[in-house]
C-alpha cells in the first residue's frame, strides 16, 4: 500500500472520531472499516510485534502516511480512560516510536467514546450518556483544555462537579478563598508533550536555529528545556518551585511564559518581568493567559484576578491590557506575535529585521528571455561561460529589488574576478533578463518598506538610533533619504482613515484579487472578505489597514479569512475548522479588532454542532487550492438542495435536520438521496 491509497482508504472510514488531522476508532469497529485498511493495520502491528491485545484504538493520519496503535486497557471500564502506551509508525520513513504512560501522573485521556465504536455496540448508549453529561456541565466548551487527566479533573472541579464511579455529580461544598489564603503556585506548572506556544513562535520565526542562547524564566517542570536540549540548542532555565537553585543566566533570548499571570502580587509580577528583561541580551518573550469577563466570572475573585479550583491564582488579561502592562514595566515596545504572546527586542537591529521580514514579499522569477542581440561577442561568451553564476546573481537582485552590495551576494568575489563589479554584472544580465522584472521587484520592495515604516508609526514605536546596513542601502536606493521615506509612510498611514478611499480600494480589490467578496448593507459596500493568502496582492493602503490591525493580534496561523470593515475602522479575523478539506467549514473562532479603541475581542464557537457553516467558501478560493474543482461543483448544487442562499446562517445541526427532511445525505463534497446511498 502506498501513501495515496492509504489516504483514500482513511477517507472511507465511517465510524470514527474525526479531527482535522486524524481519525480514531476502536478495533471493535474493524467490521465497519474498509477490509483492505484493516488488513494493512494488522500487518503493520504484526511486523512490529504488537499483539492485538496490546492496542485498543487506531489513530490514522489524514495527510501523512502514518498511524498509531494506542493502548487504552480500561476503555470499557473507565468513563475517561487513560492512555497506557502509544506506538506511532511513520510508514513513509519506515520508522516507529513507542511512548509509555504507565507511570505518568498526567496521561492523555479519552472523551466522546461513542464516536469510536459502532452504534450496535452494547456500550454505545452509556458512552452517549457520558458525553451528554459532560456537555450539560459545560466541560466541552474549550476542547483544548481537556486532553490530559490533570486538566480534565481541574475542569470538572472548576465547574462544580465531582466524579463518582465515573459519573458526574454536583459538588456539595464549594469553599471560598479568603485574603489570607496561601496560593499554591507550584500547581500551575502543567506537563506538556510538545513545545509551549511562545517557543513555537520562536521556532516559526527562525530564533531556534541554534544561533541564539535561550533562558526559560519560570520553566516549570522543564518540558521546553528538554525539547530544546534534544535538538542541540543552548537552553537553561530557572523556576521558583521546581528549579530554585538554578542560576539565572544572561542569554540572547529569555522566555517568561505564562508566569506573570500566576503571581497574585502585582509588584512581584513587575519584579519578575523586569528580572527576565535584565537577563535578555536580544529578545524577551512574554506570554500570559487571555480571558474576557464571562470567563473570569466563573471563578472566585481574588485581588486583581481569580482563584481556581486547585487553589492557584490566575490573572486573565485582555490583549490590549497585556501589552500596556508589559510596556509600562519594561519601558519598551511590545510587539504582538500571537494572542497573549509578545516580543520585546533589546537588540533594535534584530527588531528591525524581524518587523521588515513580517511583511516582505518575494518576487518570483518567471522565465529566462531569449538573449537580446548584442554587438559585444565577448559579453555573450562571458555569460555563457558563467551562466549559473549570473543567474544566481539575478535572483539576488530580484530578492533585494536592487543591485546587491558585495556582502549581500555570496559570490561577489567571483563576480569581481569575472567582470569587475556587481554593477557591471547587473548591466550584463539585463541584456538577457527582463528589466521589467527588476522594476516589479523594486516596486514590491519599496512598498514593503513603506508598509514597515507606516506600521511603525501606527504602533508609535520609538525612533531607532541605528539602522542595519542593508536597510540603509534600501533607503538610499528607493527613497534617497530617510526623511523622504518617513514622509511617504506618514501620507500612507493617514490614508487608512479615509473611508471613501478604503471603499474605492475594496471595490477595486474585489475585481483584481483571484477570489474575494464584498458584503453590502442598505445597498452600500460594508466589508471586503478575502483569504489570507491574497493579502499580499492588495493595494498598499489596504495592506497597511490590515497590518495595523494585526499589530494588536499577531500572526494568522489559525485564521483563514480576513474581513475589512470599510467604514468602522475594524478588521474581523475568521478561523474555520477543516477549511481546506471540507466543503462547509465550521466557524471555530472569530476575532474583532477595533483599531480606534486599540482593543481586540475574541469569540469562540465551542459547541461543534452549533458552529456557523461557511456556505460560500467558493467565493474565497481559486484554482491554487487543492479542492477548488470539487468545491465549485459542490456549490453549484448546494443551494438547490438546501433551498437557502449564502447569506443564510446555518449550523451543522440545522443542516443535518434540513437534509434529513429532504431524504438527502451529504458525504464529503457530494449529495446523495438516502434511498440510493448504500
Amino acid at each position: 500500500m502506498n501513501a495515496e491509497q492509504f489516504k483514500q482508504l482513511v477517507k472511507k472510514v465511517k465510524i470514527a472520531k474525526k479531527l482535522p488531522d486524524a481519525i480514531y476508532f476502536h478495533k471493535d469497529a474493524f467490521s465497519d472499516a474498509p477490509a483492505e485498511l484493516v488488513k494493512f493495520i494488522k500487518v503493520v502491528a504484526q511486523a512490529l510485534k504488537v499483539d492485538e491485545a496490546d492496542y485498543d484504538l487506531i489513530k490514522l493520519f489524514k495527510n501523512d502516511f502514518r498511524l498509531s496503535l494506542l493502548s487504552y486497557p480500561t476503555f470499557y471500564h473507565d468513563s475517561y480512560p487513560a492512555l497506557k502506551q502509544s506506538v506511532t509508525v511513520d510508514l513513509a520513513k519506515l520508522s516507529h516510536k513507542i511512548t509509555k504512560y504507565d507511570n505518568s501522573e498526567n496521561p492523555p485521556i479519552l472523551h466522546r467514546k461513542e464516536t469510536m465504536i459502532s452504534p450496535t455496540n452494547k456500550h454505545y448508549q452509556l458512552f452517549c450518556d457520558l458525553t451528554a453529561e459532560g456537555e450539560q456541565a459545560g466541560l466541552y466548551e474549550n476542547t483544548r483544555m481537556i486532553g490530559f487527566k490533570g486538566s480534565w479533573e481541574r475542569l470538572i472541579a472548576k465547574k462544580g462537579y465531582e466524579l463518582v464511579d465515573g459519573r458526574l455529580f454536583r459538588s456539595s461544598v464549594v469553599q471560598s478563598p479568603t485574603d489570607d489564603k496561601t496560593i499554591d503556585r507550584h500547581l500551575t506548572a502543567i506537563v506538556r508533550h510538545e513545545l509551549s506556544a511562545p517557543l513555537k513562535t520562536l521556532a516559526k520565526n527562525g530564533f531556534l536555529n541554534g544561533d541564539y542562547s535561550i533562558f526559560d524564566y519560570g520553566c516549570g517542570r522543564g518540558d521546553d528545556l528538554r525539547e530544546l536540549e534534544a535538538h542541540g540548542i543552548d537552553a537553561l532555565g530557572w523556576d521558583l518551585n521546581y528549579r530554585p537553585d538554578a542560576d539565572k543566566v544572561i542569554s540572547d533570548i529569555v522566555n517568561i511564559g505564562f508566569v506573570i499571570n500566576v503571581i497574585e502580587d502585582r509588584d512581584e509580577r513587575i519584579e519578575a518581568l523586569l528580572g527576565a528583561w535584565e537577563l535578555s541580551q536580544k529578545l524577551l518573550v512574554v506570554s500570559a493567559m487571555l480571558g474576557n469577563e464571562s470567563l473570569v466570572s466563573q471563578f472566585q475573585p481574588y485581588k486583581d484576578g481569580v482563584i481556581t479550583s486547585r487553589n492557584t491564582f490566575q490573572k486573565y488579561y485582555t490583549q490590549a491590557e497585556l501589552k500596556a502592562f508589559i510596556e509600562m514595566s519594561v519601558d519598551d515596545n511590545a510587539i504582538a506575535v500571537a494572542p497573549g504572546i509578545y516580543y520585546i527586542f533589546k537588540d533594535k537591529q534584530l527588531e528591525q529585521h524581524f518587523l521588515q521580514n513580517r511583511h516582505k514579499r518575494t518576487y518570483k522569477w518567471q522565465h529566462l528571455t531569449a538573449p537580446e542581440p548584442v554587438n559585444e561577442e565577448q559579453a555573450r561568451i562571458l555569460f555563457t561561460q558563467h551562466q549559473q553564476l549570473f543567474e544566481s546573481f539575478w535572483l539576488t537582485c530580484l530578492t533585494l529589488g536592487r543591485c546587491p552590495s558585495n556582502n549581500e551576494f555570496a559570490q561577489s568575489d567571483k563576480i569581481k574576478e569575472v567582470i569587475g563589479s556587481n554593477k557591471k554584472a547587473l548591466k550584463l544580465v539585463l541584456k538577457w533578463f527582463e528589466e521589467d522584472e527588476l522594476k516589479a521587484a523594486e516596486t514590491m520592495r519599496k512598498e514593503d518598506l513603506l508598509l514597515y515604516f507606516a506600521l511603525a508609526m501606527f504602533e508609535k514605536r520609538k525612533p531607532y538610533t541605528q539602522q542595519p546596513e542593508d536597510l540603509k542601502r534600501d533607503i538610499k536606493a528607493f527613497f534617497d533619504t530617510y526623511k523622504i521615506a518617513q514622509h511617504q509612510a506618514t501620507d500612507l498611514l493617514f490614508q487608512i482613515a479615509d473611508s471613501a478611499l478604503i471603499e474605492s480600494l475594496c471595490i477595486e480589490a474585489e475585481k483584481l484579487l483571484p477570489a474575494s467578496k464584498i458584503d453590502y448593507e442598505n445597498g452600500q459596500p460594508h466589508a471586503l472578505t478575502l483569504h489570507k493568502d491574497f493579502t499580499t496582492l492588495l493595494p498598499l493602503v489596504l495592506r497597511v489597514y490590515i497590518g495595523a490591525a494585526l499589530q494588536m493580534y499577531g500572526e494568522l496561523d489559525d485564521i483563514q479569512l480576513i474581513k475589512i470593515h470599510i467604514h468602522s475602522g475594524k478588521v474581523t479575523l475568521l478561523g474555520y475548522e477543516a477549511f481546506y478539506d471540507s466543503p462547509l467549514p465550521q466557524l471555530k473562532e472569530r476575532v474583532k479588532i477595533k483599531m480606534a479603541d486599540q482593543d481586540v475581542d475574541f469569540f469562540d464557537y465551542v459547541v461543534e454542532e452549533k458552529r456557523p457553516l461557511l456556505l460560500n467558501k467558493i467565493d474565497y478560493i481559486d484554482d491554487t487550492f487543492e479542492d477548488y474543482k470539487k468545491q465549485k461543483a459542490f456549490n453549484k448544487r448546494l443551494f438547490k438542495v438546501i433551498e437557502f442562499n449564502c447569506h443564510t446562517k446555518l449550523n451543522q445541526q440545522q443542516l443535518s435536520s434540513h437534509l434529513k427532511s429532504k431524504f438527502t445525505l451529504l458525504k464529503g463534497y457530494r449529495f446523495f438521496k438516502e434511498r440510493n446511498y448504500h
